[in-house]
């Protein structure tokens, strides 16, 4: 258990591998031209490739290469690597290098932390950036496991030469001169070695700039004997390089934060303990008035929702023992069945250890003891009958016990086989169902497993060394209520048989009938214990301007509830590594809350929503929906988008594809449950473009590429790299604030020709302002625009019906040649539903055939069957009566229902077919088989509902999920027990009587009734 990974929830993320290529100075539409389609295009017919997709932004290119599931994701990134050295021949020189991402995951982001500076202390955002880069992050890299520590926030510091362009022309020097006397006034060299004697001397070259005095002294060129300084001709400073990302917290202003990223595969728990230590280590050696302090731990949820699921395990646990006590009468055999629970959890934890299986909530939570604990219980039940009815002197104490155990070792193998195979068509669930669903299909079957060898190992020892002495097996008086109040409604039911059946079959009907109205979701929100906000402006927006709005919304959303947030942290922008490729345009906003019961303003998490939209509203151009900090970054990585819903139009113009998007969400946005629909922002960024005119180059003899030199130089052109000890800065020259201040000014950058003509930037190209494309995303190699928002208030299924609807109706119109799509969870939900489609009636054939296979008939295996629909029944109606909506995981519930359900049946059946090979009339056999085998039906469905029971009323971190399982399971065997103990028998009865002439067979018959007693 120490050694197990543990988690709040399994890692669905799928085997994916990251290129991103900055390019700080191209548009979306050069990145997507130069960089974007090169590397896709190296990236198709790779082995075992699934899908490519990519987002061509404003200085990058992001291109996300999905494989199929259990591909090695090392294999993966070779193989990519591979082909970007191909690609990178494709792409112009300058125009950036590929390079992939961290090996990580959605659940990767396990720790976050931002660096301070007391308001006296004079460190500004430059230093506190830098001591992020240089020292926090390259101690916390080392911790191992540790597969990055992302960088975000404050200003990356850059040596600047902002060249002054009068001057330039008074010295008649070019920027190309500037650019070529910087690097070459900064190198070292090597020179070898001299021997000198008996010694060697290291020959070494020192050239390189060590700080702005000396770049200010660099030589450019000479004239009239006169050298000319990059001084003379240039302010030399530090400043720092073209921002695409800020950080913001507490309506305090900029910060800087780091972001600490778990390799895949790695223990988050574990890692995190040691990366807080790391973290307490490193905070000590930072400046005076600089201080780091955590803002996101990944453990508090992990501690949470562990803690539901201790809890769940523990009450579920004592719920078991107390019914075995009462049923079982004998205190010595509750606890020897009990004590198979911790060793089959043992077990179980052993085999998830070595199937490489996290503990969370979904691989432990989903573990009922009343399962656990069948075995155990028929071979103790068996030992306690036979042990009071032996006869001292003709049979010894341990000769019985080993008769007895011997007697159910067969039946038992059966008995826990039927549960075990169930839930053996989970495993083909694939996608994100898959992996959040096979876990827990795994650790049932490890803990059945255990607990099927402990009840032939273990179990006959304890048996044999606690229930020594006198053993009576007496009535308990719960079972003398219960057989009271059974007995003649048995005789009632026998008597009034079609009524009865007949209110049967239209409860079956109405079930039937009632499953359209349950609603569809993929999986029940897990409350991660903080909100993620995702503010959307217009793409035209500045980083300085989205700044003032994230410092305004955190101070406002502060002040209006001091209880309910702890921190907020807005991060606009992408960070230095852009895992998260968003533009100056979009924050997301991360509002840690503090536990509900301190609240004040807000009763629970959706109301807290609200009052959260109400204050944001206050703020003119903001568009805002909610998510959570995983579930956000989850459903970015696997869906590529952000949202529960994504609505995909592909096409390949542009304009066309902003028209039809806008008019998708005018008309998604007034479907009921629609929350913060919005379309991909595909147009509106503001664009300077500089057009050469190549009539004017040939007049004047000046090359595109001078041109080019010149516009480069308007952001900055980077020359070459200082050397700070270990740190590393740019040098970039550019030209200063005043010049590149509007059209007008770049118009009047001049431009140096053959001649020594100095020709202004406006006669050589056209210099105009346009309205150019903000992102460009492509997937299966074709552009589309993608819609998304959350759905609340109402299942995602009937949501997306009603939106197909916009489109079949012609609310929204597609011009010819585009098509549209879904994705999101929606796409989880529809491919999880297709599935268990096909996985629900492979696990109801293999249930038929071992019932067929047990009672060689199969007139009696249907019987028996009948419990599935009368078990379905209970599970609906729980599910309409708690109002949740059917959902992967309640579709699990059903499965899991199905097999405790048969096994009810087979105990009715079983003992009813060997009383009648004892000659007993086929109708006082139906009766006598009901009421004896009352207690051993009770049993088998008191434990396992009672086991379910603690996770389905529970209201802890993660209850979400396991809730609508828990709930059909309980539910289902309300009604199974109930219409089995009623209406099975009169069915046995019904077929019997039309089938007179058939006996089962005995043999197989008692077997079975011993394992299911």
């Amino acid at each position: 258990m120490v050694r197990l990974p543990i988690d709040a929830i399994p890692d669905v993320t799928n085997v994916q591998v990251q290129i991103n290529t900055n390019a700080p100075a191209l548009s979306p539409l050069e990145v997507e031209r130069q960089i974007t389609l090169p590397v896709e295009l190296a990236m198709f017919g790779l082995p075992n490739l699934q899908e490519v997709r990519s987002l061509s932004k404003f200085g990058l290119s992001q291109v996300t290469v999905v494989f199929e599931e259990g591909t090695d994701i090392y294999f993966a990134r070779q193989q990519v690597q591979e082909r970007l050295q191909e690609a990178q021949e494709e792409i112009p020189e300058g125009f950036g290098t590929p390079v992939m991402g961290p090996i990580s995951t959605g659940l990767g982001e396990i720790f976050q932390y931002m660096i301070e500076a007391d308001l006296g202390s004079g460190i500004d955002a430059t230093e506190l950036r830098t001591l992020q880069d240089w020292t926090v992050a390259p101690q916390l890299r080392g911790v191992p496991g540790v597969a990055e520590v992302n960088s975000f926030g404050g200003f990356a510091k850059q040596y600047q030469v902002l060249v002054r362009p009068e001057a330039l022309v008074q010295y008649g020097i070019t920027l190309e001169q500037v650019l070529d006397a910087v690097a070459a006034n900064n190198v070292n060299a090597g020179g070898g070695y001299i021997t000198q004697g008996a010694e060697q001397l290291i020959v070494r070259g020192v050239g390189q700039v060590q700080d702005l005095e000396q770049i200010r002294s660099i030589v450019i060129a000479s004239r009239g004997g006169t050298p000319v300084r990059v001084a003379d001709v240039a302010d030399v400073q530090i400043g720092h390089t073209i921002r695409q990302g800020a950080v913001t917290a507490n309506g305090e202003g900029e910060t800087v934060i780091g972001i600490v990223m778990m390799r895949m595969g790695e223990n988050s728990r574990t890692l995190v303990d040691a990366v807080k230590e790391r973290f307490a280590s490193v905070a000590q050696t930072l400046p005076a008035g600089v201080e780091m302090r955590a803002f996101y731990d990944r453990t508090e949820l992990v501690d949470r929702t562990i803690a539901t699921v201790e809890r769940n395990l523990v009450e579920g646990a004592i719920l078991v023992v107390v019914v075995l006590f009462l049923l079982l009468g004998n205190l010595r055999a509750a606890l020897i069945v009990a004590l198979s629970i911790p060793l089959s959890m043992m077990f179980a934890f052993s085999g998830m250890l070595q199937a490489g299986i996290a503990g969370s909530l979904m691989s432990l939570g989903a573990i009922d003891f009343g399962l656990v604990v069948d075995g155990s219980v028929v071979m103790v039940e068996n030992s306690m009958r036979h042990l009071a009815e032996r006869d001292e002197e003709k049979k010894g104490f341990l000769r019985t016990v080993l008769d007895s155990c011997t007697e159910v070792a067969r039946p038992i193998l059966f008995g826990v086989g039927i549960i075990i195979v169930v839930y053996l068509p989970i495993l083909t669930l694939e996608g994100v169902e898959g992996k959040m669903f096979r876990p827990m299909a795994l650790t049932v079957v490890f803990a059945l497993a255990g607990s099927l060898v402990l009840s032939f190992l273990l179990t006959p020892v304890l048996i044999s060394i606690f229930l020594r002495g006198k053993v009576e097996e007496k009535e308990v008086w719960l079972m003398r209520h219960a057989k009271r109040i059974y007995q003649p409604a048995l005789t009632r039911t026998l008597s009034h048989g079609k009524r009865v059946l007949a209110a049967a079959g239209a409860l079956v009907v109405a079930a039937v009938v009632a499953i359209p109205f349950l609603g569809s979701e993929f999986i029940p929100r897990l409350d991660e214990g903080a909100l993620a906000i995702q503010v959307l402006r217009l793409p035209s927006v500045s980083l300085e301007e989205s700044v003032r709005q994230s410092t305004l919304m955190e101070a406002r959303l502060r002040e209006a509830f001091p209880d309910e947030i702890r921190d907020i942290v807005s991060k606009t922008g992408r960070p230095e590594i852009a895992t998260d490729p968003m533009g100056v345009n979009i924050s997301d906003v991360f509002v840690m809350l503090n536990p509900e019961g301190e609240w004040t303003r807000a009763g629970d998490k959706a109301e807290l929503e609200e009052l959260i939209t109400e204050e944001l509203e206050h703020i003119p151009g903001l568009v805002a929906s909610f998510s959570q900090p995983i579930e956000l970054r989850v459903n970015e990585l696997v869906a590529g988008v952000r949202s529960d819903l994504a609505i995909k139009i592909y096409g390949d113009d542009l304009e066309a594809l902003s028209a039809v998007a806008n008019e998708t969400v005018a008309a998604v946005s007034s479907l009921e449950g629609a929350n913060g629909f919005r379309a991909q922002q595909l147009s509106g960024l503001p664009q300077l473009e500089i057009t050469v005119l190549p009539d004017q180059l040939a007049r004047y003899g000046i090359n595109a590429a001078d041109v080019m030199r010149t516009v480069e130089a308007i952001g900055g052109a980077e020359a070459t790299t200082v050397l700070e000890g270990q740190r590393r800065f740019a040098l970039a020259v550019r030209f200063p604030e005043d010049v590149r201040r509007n059209p007008q000014t770049v118009a009047g950058l001049l431009v140096s020709a053959p001649m020594g003509e100095r020709v202004p930037l406006g006669q050589l190209a056209s210099i105009e302002v346009v309205q150019g494309p903000s992102d460009i995303s492509h997937e299966a190699g074709s552009r589309l625009v993608i819609i998304e928002g959350n759905v609340r208030g109402r299942d995602m299924g009937s949501f997306v019906q009603d939106v197909e609807e916009t489109f079949e109706s012609g609310a929204v119109t597609l011009p010819p040649g585009y098509r549209v799509d879904f994705g999101g969870q929606f796409e989880n939900l529809e491919r999880g539903t297709r599935r268990l489609i096909l996985v629900v009636p492979l696990s109801l054939l293999l249930i038929f055939l071992l019932l067929f296979a047990t009672f060689n008939s199969v007139r009696q295996a249907a019987l028996v069957f009948t419990g599935i629909p009368l078990a379905t029944v209970g599970g609906v109606f729980a599910l309409l009566i708690r109002g949740m909506p059917f959902s992967i995981s309640a579709g699990v519930g059903f499965i899991a229902l199905f097999g405790i359900a048969v096994l009810n049946g087979v105990v009715m059946v079983s003992y009813i077919n060997e009383l009648r090979e004892q000659g007993r009339p086929l109708e006082e056999a139906v009766r006598e088989g009901g009421m004896t085998r009352l207690r051993p039906v009770l049993m088998t469905a008191l434990v396992a509902s009672l086991g379910f029971l603690p996770m389905a009323l529970s209201s802890g971190a993660g209850a979400e999920v396991q809730r609508p399982l828990a709930t059909v399971v309980i539910g289902g065997l309300v009604t199974a027990t109930l219409l089995t103990l009623l209406v099975l028998p009169l069915l046995y009865l019904l077929f019997e009587r039309s089938h007179s002439g058939t006996e089962p067979d005995s043999a197989e018959a008692e077997e079975l009734e011993l394992a299911t007693a």
